[in-house]
């Protein structure tokens, strides 16, 4: 079977709310359920933006829904909700995805696919989360606790269930398995990064290029309706600022670092960071937040019929597992995966997106790819964009083609972690460099 050639399209997204589940009238989506949010980008994506390239609803082989809490408002009865609720023809089949945080992507690759081995012309990737009114930690979602019962039959001690369902303790698994690649100056230097970035590019309206506004309210005042036009997190912060919020995380003291060393368990922790506190705290992790995603694909031939100019063609995929209690290894794997198919080193990628839902993730990947900071989340990234877990990885492929063009780069990986111990990654090309 000869393998097609898939270009990205085009790819939208809202913006980001600052999602708030005991206070939901402080976020500007708080009063609207996220298959709403979706549906209203959606249908605003293509009458608004795919219109004008001659793309139409019918056109689409197969859409992705992907999202880390499919459950109850964000239940899509096999994707097939949203889009129903965005006027699809009936015909137009969909798929919900769940890789958590890397859902939307994992819908992409299985686009991809479907297009490179010949099934489907066009298909639509996309991803919604709503974290004030679905979080993390609610009654819909019940993870089987026999695992950690020592006289239940599902008890398995070789998994790390209680870290490996908490991911602010993943996170500080990881730092501490780290230990002393970084500190923890250098996970709030990279969050101040990426606030500033964020800011910095906001205000130029560089990301006007992709938010599609859609109408919520003010924070606090679900009665004065506004369009929201920008992520709501990301604020300038200096590394004074980030370096007194509280801690989060509580700390493992591990004797020995991911290397052997000796790390010194408990004295060695508390004489190395000064505290036996944690290092995560919300300046160097991502917020919680609410919006949607969505990207088109199709294959190389049937846009170039249309004189369709590509966004980016897709190089490669990529996916992987490592340990569930330090889920934050997850991009290594996954990118490996994608280098390796695509015949390239990392060395060859010029611009990275790696999700940030912990700087520590990226500095971690980073460190293994060996990955100068001047090539990574050049834009800003999800520390202070935002991070609505099932949706990012479409934000992250789409945001890395924009960053190719207005570079004229030629190569670009987008990459995240996923809850459970995975990892997904993207390989995108400019034609144009």
């Amino acid at each position: 079977m000869e393998m097609k050639e898939v270009w990205l399209i085009d790819y939208a997204r809202t913006a980001f709310s600052r999602s708030r589940p005991k206070q939901p009238e402080r976020d500007v989506f708080g009063d609207q359920r996220g298959d709403e949010l979706l549906a209203q980008l959606l249908m605003k994506f293509f009458d608004e933006k795919l219109a004008d390239k001659g793309i139409q609803k019918s056109d689409i082989n197969e859409v992705t829904v992907g999202s880390a809490m499919g459950v109850y408002e964000c239940w899509t009865y096999g994707g097939r909700l949203p889009i129903f609720m965005a006027d699809f023809p009936v015909e137009v089949p969909a798929l919900f995805v769940d890789r958590q945080c890397g859902s939307a992507g994992s819908g992409m690759h299985v686009g991809i696919m479907e297009i490179m081995t010949g099934y489907s012309k066009c298909t639509l990737a996309s991803g919604v989360e709503h974290m004030t009114r679905i979080p993390m930690q609610n009654d819909w979602v019940r993870p089987n606790l026999g695992m950690i019962q020592k006289n239940n039959k599902w008890y398995r001690p070789q998994y790390d269930l209680m870290t490996t369902i908490n991911m602010i303790q993943t996170a500080q698994k990881l730092y501490e398995q780290e230990t002393p690649t970084f500190t923890k100056e250098d996970l709030d230097k990279f969050g101040v990064r990426s606030h500033n970035l964020t800011v910095e590019n906001q205000e130029k309206g560089w990301f006007d290029g992709e938010i599609i506004p859609i109408e919520g309210h003010a924070e606090g005042n679900v009665e004065e309706k506004m369009m929201i036009t920008r992520d709501m997190a990301a604020r300038k912060s200096n590394l004074e600022g980030v370096a007194k919020l509280a801690r989060l995380s509580r700390p493992f003291f591990l004797k020995q670092n991911l290397k052997g060393d000796d790390i010194g368990g408990r004295s060695g922790y508390v004489e190395r960071e000064g505290t036996k506190d944690g290092v995560i705290t919300a300046g160097n992790s991502s917020p919680l937040n609410a919006g949607a995603t969505a990207a088109v694909l199709m294959e190389a031939e049937e846009a170039k019929k249309r004189g369709l100019e590509p966004m980016a063609r897709i190089v490669s995929i990529g996916w992987g597992a490592v340990d569930p209690s330090v889920m934050g290894r997850g991009p290594v794997p996954a990118t490996n995966m994608a280098l390796n198919y695509a015949g390239l080193k990392a060395d060859d990628i010029d611009y990275w997106e790696i999700n940030e839902a912990f700087t520590v993730v990226t500095l971690n990947c980073m460190e293994a790819f060996n990955i100068p900071e001047e090539k990574v989340n050049v834009m800003g990234g999800s520390t202070a964009i935002g991070h609505p877990l099932g949706s990012t990885m479409v934000r992250l492929p789409g945001t890395l083609a924009r960053i190719l063009k207005d570079k004229k780069a030629k190569y670009g990986c987008a990459n995240a972690c996923c809850g459970g111990g995975q990892g997904v990654a993207v390989i995108l090309e400019n034609l144009d460099a």
